[in-house]
């Protein structure tokens, strides 16, 4: 199934279900912080909104309260938004790999696994 495009309040709200596996709408409500809480009825529609996009599911009932689940992988999420942000550059890597060196947000150790996972690629496409 191909991930569905999101806003960052489902975003957000996906990152709950994916760290929770199950929710209600009043826990997932509650996994945000404090003083950037959205309203439960706001969760509630954008809720009903991704169960539309066929990204959440109802999985049960208890009592009045709907149990929700992630349909889409937080893999296929991550992919989808890291095709569309290449595509702003035309499929190149380099402005992006460039920003992430600048601001200090490419580790040694990210360039590190880069490498490893390159390597296994390379094998696996040779076969």
């Amino acid at each position: 199934m191909a991930a569905a495009k999101f806003t960052k309040l489902e975003l957000q709200i996906m990152q709950a279900l994916w760290d929770s596996g199950t929710a209600s709408i009043r826990e997932i409500q509650e996994a945000f912080p404090d003083r950037k809480r959205p309203s439960y009825t706001t969760v509630q529609t954008t809720v009903y909104r991704l169960e539309g996009k066929n990204a959440v599911r109802r999985v049960k009932k208890i009592s009045n309260a709907h149990i929700f689940e992630a349909v889409v992988s937080r893999t296929a999420a991550q992919r989808k938004l890291i095709d569309e942000v290449l595509g702003l550059f035309g499929g190149r890597t380099q402005p992006v790999m460039s920003h992430l060196i600048e601001t200090g947000r490419l580790t040694m150790e990210d360039v590190r696994e880069a490498e490893r996972e390159l390597r296994q690629f390379m094998k696996k496409d040779s076969k």
